[in-house]
């Protein structure tokens, strides 16, 4: 069964929470979507995801949060809203017997941009516009679809492919940050999850090597600075994936991604 919560007072700040069959406490996956932080794309595109994970014991906390529209700009506000989210699992503990000891987040594209930024949160101090809680709730692991990992690298293919093909500018990475890395490096600093290694948790990069959406660079980059800082980090190639095969619950790569969440709980139990 599937209930929905607003953890904010904007039509878009809630999410779909789901409790697995038995009695608990059961660790969770806090499920987050793509389409580029743009507005048109919403939380139904991890629907399946989140129903394929709770029917495999897993508590999910399915999150919409607000995006690039023409209401408004999305900085700080899709960021902080995402953290928000993720620390209303302490409200919503109580009567759903959630393990809070044993969450991971799973995100797809910019989706997987969030959810590895999450899991950095504790570097944040009081001063900065990304700050949220002195105390955001831990993060045991993370899974990245196809993430966004780099925004400064996102933003240089978004500009290469636009001129090259001499197309209008279109970039969503500029439109989520409020421009360039140029005009604002100390944005892209903090909300970047490659300039807040190590985040000192479990990753799992999962990319397509078919993806022409966010290219597989973006993980293989992320992955070998991951490991320079110290950081344990997995990179799971898929050769015959392309982007949106990763959460197609009735594909052999949604398979493969199954197989790699159910490990990281166990590596975050192992330690």
């Amino acid at each position: 069964m599937m209930e929905k919560f607003f953890y904010g007072n904007d039509e878009d700040q809630f999410g779909e929470l789901r409790i697995p069959k038995g009695d608990g406490p059961h660790p969770v996956a806090i499920v987050i979507h793509g389409g580029f932080w743009r507005e048109p794309f919403k939380l139904d595109l991890m629907t399946g995801v989140a129903e394929a994970l709770t029917a495999n014991g897993i508590a999910t906390w399915n999150i919409e949060y607000r995006r690039v529209s023409e209401r408004g700009k999305a900085w700080p506000d899709t960021l902080t809203d995402v953290a928000r989210a993720c620390d209303h699992l302490y409200t919503l503990r109580e009567g759903h017997a959630l393990d809070l000891s044993n969450v991971i987040t799973i995100g797809h594209s910019a989706g997987g941009h969030l959810a590895t930024w999450l899991a950095a949160r504790h570097k944040f101090t009081k001063e900065s516009p990304l700050h949220t809680s002195v105390h955001p709730l831990p993060i045991g692991g993370v899974i990245s679809l196809a993430g966004v990992t780099d925004l400064e690298m996102m933003h240089d293919v978004h500009e290469y492919r636009d001129e090259t093909l001499s197309l209008e500018p279109n970039n969503p990475t500029a439109d989520l940050i409020g421009g360039s890395p140029k005009e604002f490096p100390e944005r892209y600093k903090d909300a970047s999850p490659i300039e807040l290694l190590p985040l000192d948790v479990h990753q799992v990069l999962i990319h397509g090597a078919l993806d022409i959406h966010v290219p597989i660079g973006i993980s293989n980059q992320y992955h070998r600075e991951a490991q320079e800082a110290g950081d344990f980090v997995k990179l799971v190639e898929l050769p015959q994936a392309e982007h949106f095969m990763l959460t197609n619950t009735t594909t052999l790569a949604w398979e493969m991604v199954m197989e790699e969440v159910e490990l990281l709980y166990l590596s975050i139990k192992g330690g």
